[in-house]
């Protein structure tokens, strides 16, 4: 009889037990601007999911793919997103126009890895003079960055000739064929011309950030998000920080994870694309603010922002995330600098 009383009561008890499921947490929609994981560091926020950062770090999030940073901003706007990586320039000119919902935590890419190619004619800027520069548009980011490159090193980029060619890749492909003498394009494009013959790198990437140190994305989360959900957003800056870390140490662990995403591309080509990003990861997260406020003031130079009110750096960023962040894996030197 008293066996018969046990096992009555542990089906019971097994019963209530089963009755009770485990209260699953909201995952972090996070919206990015690509469809596929991009062959730039911004890749990590795909990669952190794969791999398991985000899991690891007590997180679940859920990529919500949309195409530019108006759809990016319309989602995150709308209650479609708790966090979007978007363009500095379009979370400024919101925060002009009176919305301050958004505050940028931090920035898996603070920019893209831009360099100006050339004929290999051509060995340094001073050469440029008289030749054909191609460019998106005129008033385009590389245009602007460009020219700001280039006036670093005494020449007027609107004294060459300037062709709008739109995409890199159509840049690229002009340059290839003869048809420009210079254009500015990613690391990536670079290394995707099949023959770079009578071609050459007339400024590298670690010059032209020098000279432009211009953060071009962050990724914002809404100033709700931050109240209710605040160790989750650290979760996530978090696991962001450390897959960056990683791949600053070991550069063939995103050759190796981006592999399958690009079929068409050989190992080699990977990993010196890998080699190139050592010294572009968010290890700090991304967000200094020496070049964030380098950033808002190059931008507010622009034509965009003629008649717009002057705001504080402190209006748009949240600095405190990061910071958490900082303080719990500690801060790596000599690159990223967290500058407050």
């Amino acid at each position: 009889m008293k066996n018969t009383i046990v096992k009555f009561l542990t089906i019971v008890v097994a019963a209530i037990l089963g009755s009770f499921q485990p209260v699953q947490a909201e995952p972090v929609r996070l919206v990015v601007t690509h469809l596929e994981p991009p062959l730039v560091p911004n890749s990590i926020m795909d990669l952190a999911v794969e791999l398991g950062y985000f899991k690891r770090e007590g997180v679940e999030v859920e990529l919500i793919r949309v195409q530019q940073t108006p759809l990016a901003l319309a989602a995150i706007l709308g209650g479609e997103g708790d966090m979007a990586n978007v363009s500095v320039k379009a979370v400024l000119l919101l925060r002009t126009r009176g919305n301050d919902t958004l505050k940028a935590v931090t920035s898996p890419n603070k920019s893209l890895p831009f360099l100006i190619a050339a004929k290999a004619a051509i060995t340094n800027s001073a050469d440029l003079t008289g030749h054909s520069f191609g460019v998106g548009r005129i008033g385009s980011l590389d245009y602007a960055l460009s020219k700001r490159v280039l006036d670093s090193q005494g020449i007027n980029l609107d004294d060459l000739d300037i062709l709008t060619l739109g995409q890199p890749s159509v840049r690229a492909q002009a340059l290839a064929a003869g048809q420009i003498d210079a254009t500015t394009m990613s690391i990536g494009t670079w290394l995707s011309i099949p023959d770079k013959t009578g071609l050459s790198i007339l400024i590298t990437p670690d010059s032209y950030y020098a000279a432009a140190p211009v953060v071009n994305k962050v990724n914002v989360a809404t100033e709700e998000f931050l109240k209710t959900r605040r160790a989750d957003a650290i979760a996530v800056v978090r696991a962001l920080t450390k897959i960056s870390r990683d791949f600053a140490a070991n550069p063939s662990e995103w050759a190796n994870a981006m592999a399958p995403h690009k079929p068409h591309m050989t190992q080699e080509t990977l990993q010196t694309l890998a080699e190139s990003f050592v010294g572009s990861w968010s290890v700090n997260g991304g967000i200094g603010r020496t070049e964030l406020q380098f950033t808002q003031d190059w931008v507010f130079q622009t034509d965009d922002f003629k008649d717009a009110t002057s705001i504080s750096l402190d209006d748009w960023v949240d600095f405190t995330v990061a910071d958490q962040v900082l303080m719990e894996i500690g801060t790596l030197p000599d690159s990223d600098e967290p500058s407050r």
